[in-house]
């Protein structure tokens, strides 16, 4: 039962239960309760989504609209609806656990470049329980998806208003973009990698705090920003 009730904890008492933690080597808990809650978002968005606007917006943006027969059309509303369904479930359950897998091994390569030798597990604890926050984040949004009836993938990005875009008047795509890093979830997160980074590898919090600052500057720089104005060319 510990070993559920301390990585629980760093929601209480983020600065003494985060070290605690990951001295205790706890990254089991926290990735499956990650994966359940991704999941179970993903699944339930699957179950409320109305595919149909999106499908038909898709197919006439293609210009297959004025083509197709109505009985395509249904199969390919069924189609996106059941990889939404898959997708939502793999992300829960391959996805999330294989960022954390990512996260740890970046983490090990920072260690060893800041000459802080550190046993790869103590890592994998750091960045489970700092994928935490985003959990609940879904823990949240599989709550607010209940409440809803249908709801399309614009409505979805609204029902969580975790991020500086969702309180600012109209912007453009670019700016949208980088408002949406400044993101309480994602600040969360990056602050108990801080923490979690320091237990583990005995550097100074602050100097740990800023360092993770810094990585999730250069991961929402590349990630948030500037791939999706690449795919998109939006300015």
């Amino acid at each position: 039962m510990t070993s559920l009730v301390q990585p629980v904890r760093v929601f209480i008492d983020p600065v003494e239960g985060t070290p605690a933690a990951v001295e205790a080597r706890r990254w089991v808990w926290p990735l499956l309760i990650l994966a359940l809650c991704v999941s179970a978002s993903g699944t339930l968005f699957s179950l409320r989504w109305d595919a149909t606007p999106d499908v038909i917006r898709e197919l006439q943006a293609s210009g297959e609209m004025s083509t197709i027969s109505e009985a395509d059309l249904s199969d390919k509303i069924q189609t996106a609806s059941r990889k939404a369904l898959v997708g939502g479930i793999a992300k829960g359950v391959f996805v999330m656990p294989f960022m954390a897998l990512l996260l740890a091994a970046m983490l090990w390569v920072v260690s060893w470049l800041f000459d802080r030798p550190v046993h790869f597990e103590k890592l994998m604890s750091v960045a489970a329980i700092a994928l935490l926050p985003i959990a609940l984040y879904h823990l949240i949004l599989t709550g607010c998806l209940a409440a809803q009836h249908t709801v399309s993938v614009s409505r979805v990005l609204q029902l969580v208003p975790s991020h500086l875009g969702a309180f600012l008047g109209e912007l453009s795509p670019k700016m949208a973009r980088v408002a949406s890093t400044v993101d309480f979830f994602n600040l969360w997160s990056t602050a108990l990698l801080g923490l979690g980074f320091s237990a583990a590898t005995g550097m100074p919090r602050t100097r740990a705090l800023l360092l993770s600052l810094a990585l999730y500057a250069m991961f929402a720089g590349v990630m948030m920003v500037g791939l999706p104005g690449s795919a998109g060319g939006g300015q």
